[in-house]
C-alpha cells in the first residue's frame, strides 16, 4: 500500500477513487458498513474525505481485497486493531465516542479559517 497521499485537509470522491483505485459506488457502500469512514458534505452535498479517511480506505481494500476478508470479518478485524479503526457513533455527549471526530472537525475548521483569512 505505497499510495503517497498529498498533504491536504478535504479530497473529493475522484480524488479519493485515484488514490485508491475503489470504485465511487464502492466508496459509498463502505461509508453505510464502516462507521469511521464519514466524509464531511460539502455545502453542495459533494463528500469531501480526510487523510485519516483515506488511510481507512487503504486498510479496508488491503483487507477485504488481498487478505480475503468479508466485511464483516473486516469490520472484526479493525475493532480488534483498535486505534481509531472502531465503529464511531456520532453523538451530542462530550463524553461519546464520536466526539473527538467533532472535536477534530471543529480543529480542522479552525486551522481552515486561518488559512483563508491569510489569503
Amino acid at each position: 500500500m505505497d499510495v503517497q497521499i498529498p498533504d491536504k485537509l478535504y479530497f473529493k470522491i475522484g480524488e479519493v477513487v485515484n488514490l485508491t483505485g475503489i470504485k465511487a459506488h464502492v466508496l459509498r457502500y463502505w461509508e453505510s458498513e464502516f462507521g469511521t469512514i464519514r466524509p464531511v458534505k460539502s455545502r453542495g452535498k459533494q463528500r469531501l474525505y480526510r487523510r485519516q479517511d483515506i488511510e481507512l480506505i487503504l486498510c479496508l481494500k488491503d483487507l477485504l481485497y488481498r487478505q480475503g476478508y468479508t466485511i464483516a470479518g473486516a469490520r472484526k478485524k479493525l475493532r480488534e486493531q483498535g486505534g481509531g479503526f472502531e465503529d464511531v457513533l456520532v453523538e451530542d455527549s462530550p463524553n461519546s465516542p464520536g466526539a473527538s471526530l467533532l472535536e477534530e472537525l471543529r480543529r480542522d475548521l479552525v486551522r481552515l479559517r486561518k488559512t483563508l483569512m491569510r489569503d
